[in-house]
């Protein structure tokens, strides 16, 4: 395992690319005339309550991922957390990461395999892709199910429907309703 000049392990370092996420952002039309968030200054360093103000995640929650070695551990200037302006960066790779569906666990594994395992990084995220594109053919077969509960012209209503009766056949016999709904 590499080490960065702290004697720290390189990937719990502040080394995400501070600038060149900041100058992504500004050249994709984030940048607003009102402060952002990612202005600091590179050497700037920011207490916990600078940074849970600056990417809206609560100081409880950094605290919890520094724990879990997510966030790496700042600085400490006479008992306080310190971190660099490039922990932002981190925070937003978190939050994005997050919003796609990886769990902070999954997350550990992707922060720490970034430059170490790149095959544990890829399998994650193909295993990732595979689960989201299950959650998907769910949440259509579910859509399909509803919509047609909506739009069924039975006479009796849905209950007396034999479509719903054969789903419910299928769901019975154990196949998943994305299955059920398809035969």
């Amino acid at each position: 395992m590499s080490h960065d000049v702290s004697g720290r392990p390189a990937e719990l370092t502040y080394d995400l690319g501070y600038h060149g996420l900041l100058e992504r952002l500004r050249s994709h039309g984030r940048q607003s005339t009102a402060p952002s968030a990612l202005e600091a200054e590179p050497d700037e360093l920011l207490t916990i309550g600078e940074l849970a103000r600056t990417t809206g995640v609560a100081t409880s929650a950094l605290r919890y991922w520094e724990e879990l070695g997510l966030l790496p551990a700042p600085t400490r200037v006479s008992g306080q957390r310190r971190y660099p302006a490039s922990a932002m960066a981190i925070v937003g790779l978190i939050l994005s990461l997050q919003d796609v569906g990886f769990s902070l666990r999954e997350l550990k594994v992707l922060i720490t395999s970034r430059y170490e395992d790149v095959d544990a990084w890829r399998e994650l995220h193909e295993r990732k892709l595979a689960e989201l594109d299950e959650r998907i053919a769910q949440a259509q077969a579910a859509r399909t199910a509803i919509a047609h509960g909506l739009a069924c012209g039975h006479p009796e209503g849905i209950f007396h429907c034999p479509t719903f009766a054969r789903v419910i056949a299928a769901r019975l016999a154990g196949s998943p309703l994305h299955e059920a709904h398809s035969h």
